[in-house]
């Protein structure tokens, strides 16, 4: 029988930013885990999913770590609960960034640690890049400053076309198909993913929750060159933990080692059986995180 287990039940709430851009105002969503009397004494550990993914791939996490810090997890533009934004040419990391640093400021705090899985690390890198930035410890889950374009093409084969599915099975054999490189995945974690990632039409089908046309930015974004942020990883100056799986096609063993040999102070864990991306959702992956966070 396979392995089950429970997502931690710990408390959430619900709620939006006004991120603004060139054609106007849109919603963001985010989750705040933990207990609101006790954000003025913790530090605030800010979540930022793939580019494909949204906020709910963080639950086991959040509720692990919520006791000991104020959990922020949004639904970047175009995912999950947040606004469709009107064009496609409006998905871009100029507006991403943009939005991570409204929600930074209404949340209040001059310092936030990250935790960014592959898109969201990319974010977090540029952020971390820049002057008198507010990151103070930066997770950065399977992705680096250097990405091949062989990989961006593996996801743009299937980014912003999936169908409507018949049933929640339907859909989660589709994410299984598509997301095969993920670990670690239990059956309850495929179900938990499913459950967030989809919502019913009228006419009774299951579609997932993600704007098309962010499948249409990602191509027109692809170029004939690799990726190359190197730049911009020079430029980083808080300490970074880097996780990678071993077989991840996007995080290759050469660029994880170049990492540790330039830039910021860099810490590298892999983990075995596992490609792009680790998942956060067991005590093995969770805990390294936590306890890097908690170090000097």
């Amino acid at each position: 029988m396979p392995h089950r287990k429970k997502q931690p039940t710990k408390a959430y709430s619900k709620h939006y930013a006004l991120g603004l851009g060139f054609h106007g105002f849109h919603r963001m969503n985010y989750l705040e885990w933990g207990n609101a009397k006790d954000f003025a004494h913790q530090e605030t550990l800010f979540c930022v999913h793939g580019l494909t993914r949204n906020a709910r791939d963080f639950d086991y996490l959040a509720g692990k770590l919520c006791d000991r810090y104020r959990v922020v997890c949004p639904d970047v533009v175009g995912r999950g609960d947040s606004d469709h934004l009107l064009s496609d040419e409006a998905y871009n990391y100029i507006q991403y960034n943009a939005d991570m640093n409204a929600l930074i400021a209404r949340l209040g705090v001059t310092e936030v640690n990250w935790v960014g899985t592959s898109m969201g690390g990319i974010i977090g890198m540029v952020l971390a890049s820049v002057a008198q930035s507010p990151i103070r410890r930066l997770v950065v889950n399977d992705i680096g400053p250097e990405v091949s374009r062989d990989a961006l093409m593996s996801i743009a084969q299937y980014i912003g076309k999936s169908e409507e599915y018949a049933s929640m099975q339907e859909a989660e054999d589709y994410l299984r198909k598509i997301y095969h490189e993920f670990g670690p995945m239990t059956d309850d974690d495929w179900a938990h993913m499913t459950k967030y990632s989809t919502k019913r039409t009228e006419h009774g089908t299951y579609k997932m929750k993600f704007d098309p046309r962010v499948g249409d930015a990602f191509r027109d974004s692809i170029s004939y060159f690799n990726v190359d942020m190197w730049d911009t990883w020079e430029k980083i100056s808080c300490p970074v933990l880097v996780l990678r799986g071993k077989n991840s096609s996007f995080l290759t063993e050469a660029v994880a080692n170049r990492m540790l040999e330039c830039g910021p102070e860099t810490t590298l864990v892999e983990f075995d059986d596992t490609g792009h991306t680790p998942t956060l959702r067991n005590d093995e992956q969770v805990d390294v995180i936590s306890e890097w966070l908690a170090g000097d």
